[in-house]
């Protein structure tokens, strides 16, 4: 039997970032990751990773700039480059609704000192040559945003930890929960039980199960998030801005020559957290690689991407992300419940935000107050649910079939 300060099931991004803050803001103590597979391997490193700041959701904004702090500071550290790519945001709005949605933004921008402007359409045409801006009423540029290689991210999370002490243990499994009167003391994995002071439910879509030990239902399903990446060509300039455009519920960014791209299906794939296999490596999202849903949605895409049918696609990814009805991450302690604290829910917005989310829930895993402001991402804001119910599970997928930003 094994003895710790702290346990974090779940090497994701998120987890690899708790085990950073706690291991460099409590030297004194023990931090232990476990993950049953490999670091990052699952959520982390299927992400588009568009690091946005300026949103309309602001409880989101300040985690997003611990993230651009922390990057700067772990790549001082490390002597290597995150090599973050800051390109900025352009925001395009084609109708009545999203112009207000617009406006609403970049008055948020201003409240949080970050830069954004409107810009013509002829700068727009120029800077995204692929881009077709004439049904724009106005777009706005936020210069500041970025995107990244979220895998890069999360390992740099995790070699920084392990600098500093943290234990960081890939190919073990955790089984189940050390508890009694209603506290959490320690986890039983398939290489034996270890008891700790705090544990930490990082396992991304994975989370409901292990919380359900304890009577909580987690607030949240794996929703499919999926995106494209097209052949190269040279209407794809690598430094070009990404572009929300929500009239099309889509979003792109450059990748090296090709236009990476998603959209909001109408229907988004959902399962329940008990049939997600463990390793997704080999998993099928869909056989026909979302081209039905991409036909669905065409009309409305190449109103602003004209090339759309013609562009040829090479590769198609996906992945699930922890989906809410609320679109609100899923942090903190669970009522009732002493010891156990739950960091899952991303929303298709967990690298951006991976920084904040750390620094939170070590700082309260360490007993001491959440620099952040955690109150809409309570665990029990929906009530009492049961994760694994259809008509809960379908109530998560039709937030992510409405979502209009990336």
């Amino acid at each position: 039997m094994t003895h710790t300060d702290l346990v974090i099931v779940g090497g994701g991004i998120f987890g690899c970032a708790i085990a950073y803050y706690y291991s460099k803001n409590n030297p004194g103590k023990n931090v232990m990751l476990l993950e049953r597979n490999e670091l990052n391997n699952a959520a982390t490193s299927r992400a588009a990773a568009l690091m946005t700041m300026v949103r309309s959701k602001r409880s989101y904004i300040p985690l997003t700039i611990e993230t651009f702090k922390v990057a700067k500071e772990m790549e001082k550290e490390l002597g290597e480059s995150l090599d973050f790519k800051v390109v900025g945001m352009m925001h395009l709005a084609a109708s009545e609704g999203t112009l207000k949605d617009l406006e609403e933004l970049i008055s948020i921008a201003s409240e949080y000192d970050q830069e954004a402007y409107y810009i013509t359409k002829e700068d727009a045409q120029k800077r995204v040559p692929w881009l077709k801006v004439d049904e724009a009423l106005k777009i706005g540029f936020v210069p500041n945003e970025a995107y990244c290689d979220p895998y890069m991210l999360g390992t740099f999370f995790a070699r920084c930890a392990k600098l500093r002490g943290a234990e960081i243990r890939q190919g073990v499994e955790v089984i189940g929960l050390i508890h009694e009167n209603g506290t959490v003391k320690g986890v039983k994995t398939s290489h034996g039980e270890i008891i700790a002071e705090t544990v930490v439910d990082a396992a991304g879509v994975w989370a409901p199960i292990l919380a359900m030990e304890m009577g909580a239902g987690l607030p949240m399903a794996p929703v499919r998030s999926q995106y494209w990446i097209t052949e190269r060509s040279d209407i794809f300039p690598v430094d070009s801005p990404m572009v929300l455009m929500p009239d099309a519920q889509a979003y792109a960014r450059p990748e090296g020559g090709s236009l990476l791209f998603g959209i909001r299906e109408k229907k988004s794939l959902v399962a329940s957290p008990k049939d997600v296999p463990n390793d997704i490596t080999d998993f099928v999202f869909s056989k026909d690689e979302g081209m039905n849903d991409l036909l669905e949605n065409g009309e409305k895409l190449a109103r602003f991407f004209p090339e759309f049918y013609d562009i040829g696609i090479k590769y198609y990814v996906a992945g699930f992300s922890g989906y809410t009805p609320d679109s609100q991450l899923v942090l903190g302690a669970v009522p009732g419940i002493k010891g156990f604290l739950v960091a899952s829910g991303c929303c298709g917005a967990g690298i951006s935000v991976a920084g904040g989310v750390g620094l939170g829930i070590a700082e309260m895993a360490s007993g001491r107050s959440n620099p952040f402001d955690f109150s809409e991402f309570g665990i029990s804001r929906f009530g009492e649910i049961n994760p694994f119910e259809q008509d809960w599970l379908n109530r998560c997928a039709s937030a992510r079939s409405k979502k209009l930003s990336g």
